[in-house]
């Protein structure tokens, strides 16, 4: 009678551990990955079907390298309003679409120089949308993490320009780490220049989140026409650079092991423009992850299958229950794996759930024995 009653017990005290256990999980804060630095890749003009066309011909190993190493997929999109330069970039910081819907957006939509506006005195993402626009720099620097923007075109600065020591937010997260939210900005047109000066500032004093711009391809493809000579030459030197960024992150004992690079575009393209909205080779643009928190040849759409929708040929817009993984996820993305929170406000992969691997939750439970002929989980 003892030996029931005495099973019967440490059965339900293990079955509320179990609950208690599910419980904690479910209101757990974000768990970081193993990386401790994220770069992300910004490969203006970008487009997926380019990007492949050059990989099957083995002609950019570090593009492929993404592929065989990492999680990837060739069908994500970029914003569904506008396929232009820098409003894309400013979703990709922000995890905001450019309108968005209602009024959550971060509605910068110029894609000129900002610098060289009669406003430019007062010009920053805020002013514009007439609240302030947190971005994935806030939210690393606010945690004490040491942020970078390593950019290729000049009007990039309007995020050193509205995250500044005027334009940033008070920090009210810990330690007040100022207002200033990009503590290196780096502008180059030479891209070759501006990938040695990255990779040496990162070898030395590494950034916890970096954005690294490139222009090439965009540059090339407005010159001589997306799919052009000239355009796989230009995306061939980026390779080059990742090469560049590649050998750092695996040589470097303080970032092997401990680096993801996420690279994705603003657009692709076709002819020698790419501002129409609805065709596919403007849209369609990559999305590739690499580093310890990633799964080799991993499809990012069969790791997501339950919050993420292979959109095909089609551009959803945001209003559909479902999305397809988004160039903005790489913000919030980002921020998880360093262990902090989304940015708030934001709308794309706010819950932080883009998976880049398959690992299983692991779920620890005390040991608590039981009768010989209780079995209470099977694997």
């Amino acid at each position: 009678m003892m030996t029931s009653i005495t099973s019967f017990i440490v059965s339900h005290v293990r079955t509320a551990l179990i609950t208690i256990c599910i419980a904690l999980l479910a209101i757990a804060p974000v768990v970081a990955g193993q990386a401790q630095y994220v770069i992300q890749i910004s490969v203006d003009g970008g487009g997926a079907s380019y990007i492949q066309n050059l990989i099957d011909l083995n002609l950019v190993p570090n593009f492929k390298r993404f592929q065989t190493e990492g999680a990837w997929t060739n069908n994500a999109r970029n914003d569904y309003d506008y396929m232009i330069t820098l409003p894309n970039n400013v979703t990709m910081v922000t995890g905001r679409g450019i309108l968005g819907v209602s009024s959550n957006g971060h509605r910068w939509t110029g894609n000129g120089d900002p610098s060289n506006t009669p406003s430019a005195s007062n010009y920053s993402i805020q002013n514009n949308k007439g609240s302030y626009v947190p971005s994935v720099f806030d939210v690393a620097h606010d945690n004490g993490l040491r942020t970078a923007l390593y950019v290729t075109k000049s009007k990039f600065s309007l995020f050193d320009h509205s995250f500044n020591n005027g334009n940033g937010a008070p920090d009210t997260t810990g330690p007040d780490n100022g207002r200033n939210k990009i503590d290196a900005y780096v502008y180059s047109a030479n891209s070759l220049a501006l990938t040695s000066s990255f990779v040496t500032a990162m070898g030395t004093t590494p950034f916890n989140y970096a954005l690294v711009h490139f222009t090439d391809s965009d540059t090339a493809g407005h010159a001589n026409g997306w799919g052009s000579k000239a355009f796989n030459n230009a995306l061939m030197a980026v390779d080059g650079y990742l090469g560049l960024i590649f050998d750092l992150v695996t040589h470097n004992p303080v970032l092997k092991g401990k680096t993801d690079i996420i690279l994705t575009a603003d657009h692709g393209g076709k002819g020698t423009d790419h501002a129409v909205n609805t065709d596919p080779l403007n849209y369609t643009i990559p999305f590739y992850v690499w580093g310890p928190d990633a799964q080799p040849g991993a499809d990012l759409y069969a790791l997501n299958q339950t919050t993420r929708l292979n959109p095909g040929t089609g551009r959803p817009p945001y209003t559909d229950p479902v999305q397809p993984i988004r160039n903005g996820e790489v913000a919030n993305l980002a921020l998880k794996i360093l262990g902090v929170a989304s940015i708030p406000g934001s709308t794309i992969n706010a819950s932080q759930d883009l998976s880049i691997n398959a690992a299983p939750t692991k779920l620890f439970i005390v040991n608590v024995p039981l009768a010989p002929a209780e079995t209470l989980l099977h694997d």
